[in-house]
This record gives structure tokens, C-alpha cells and sequence, in this order.
């Protein structure tokens, strides 16, 4: 074999094996972000607070997100109100004050049952229905059972407490 022959050879090798080594090394770390993603997931859903939201004999439960909104809204809890239907997809009341809006998304596209602070007005809307992207719209929570207790038309007179 001729010596250039094997030189390339030789060459053609270390390219791979680097190249390999490299891919080795991207799917580790690509591997470690996402088990990494995960745990925080987990310890996020750890600190998530579970509320009812008791209208007349039903009850719906919902769970809080673990942001300054959605703990601001909890230091409120428990609470009497009394939803107003707003234009058919929403129930909406005012709050006792302004909910934090620290580290809050610009807006958000709601779906039904979703728990929000609408910033602009200082009110609670909760979703009956989805809705395209409104801007200052913040979420709290969500609706995760008996959410056909809220869809009703109102006023529905509610109490929201934190669940033991």
C-alpha cells in the first residue's frame, strides 16, 4: 500500500473517531438538559396548590401554578365571590386587590377552564370556553375537575379555599 494511501487513511479515522466523540458528547448533554428539564418539572409540579371552588352543591377542583401570580392569588384564599358571565366564554369577578404580575407572560391564548388575571382591569376570569390570544392576561391556574359547575351563566356565587 502506498504510503499517501494509508496517510489518508489514517486521517480519514481520526476525523471519525473525532466526529464521533463529538456526537458521544451532544447526546450526553442533550440527555443530562432534558432528565434536568424533567426534575424540574417534578419539583415544580411539588409546589403546585390545589384549590376547590365551590358553586352552590358542586364542586370544581383546580390547581394553582407556582409562579408570583398564582401565589399572590392563594395569599387571598379562602375567598366568597361572585362570577359574572362575560361575553359567554368567560366568568369574571373583581378581586379584594391587584394580583402580582412579576415574571408574568405578556398575554396568553386561554382554553376552557383555564384560571387568569386579566392585569388591565385587576379581575379573576375563568375560562368557560377557549379564546384567541388576549395581551395582559395572565395565567393562575387551571380547572381540573367539575368544570361544568363554572359554565353555567351567572352570576354564580362561589367560594374558593385551599384544599387540606
Amino acid at each position: 500500500m502506498k504510503k499517501s494511501t494509508l496517510n489518508d487513511m489514517q486521517n480519514m479515522h481520526r476525523k471519525t473517531s473525532l466526529l464521533m466523540m463529538f456526537l458521544l458528547v451532544g447526546l450526553l448533554c442533550v440527555t443530562q438538559s432534558v432528565m434536568a428539564g424533567d426534575n424540574e418539572r417534578v419539583a415544580v409540579q411539588e409546589k403546585l396548590m390545589k384549590i376547590e371552588i365551590v358553586v352552590n352543591s358542586e364542586t370544581a377542583t383546580a390547581t394553582l401554578y407556582d409562579t408570583p401570580t398564582g401565589r399572590d392569588f392563594a395569599s387571598l384564599l379562602p375567598l366568597s365571590l361572585t362570577l359574572q358571565d362575560y361575553a359567554d366564554i368567560e366568568r369574571i369577578s373583581d378581586l379584594p386587590r391587584r394580583l402580582s404580575t412579576a415574571q408574568a407572560p405578556e398575554g396568553m391564548t386561554p382554553e376552557a377552564g383555564d384560571i387568569t388575571f386579566y392585569a388591565p382591569w385587576g379581575n379573576l376570569a375563568i375560562f368557560a370556553q377557549g379564546r384567541p390570544y388576549a395581551r395582559s392576561l395572565i395565567p393562575v391556574g387551571k380547572v381540573d375537575s367539575g368544570l361544568s359547575a363554572l359554565q353555567r351563566h351567572g352570576p354564580l356565587k362561589v367560594q374558593i379555599r385551599i384544599v387540606d
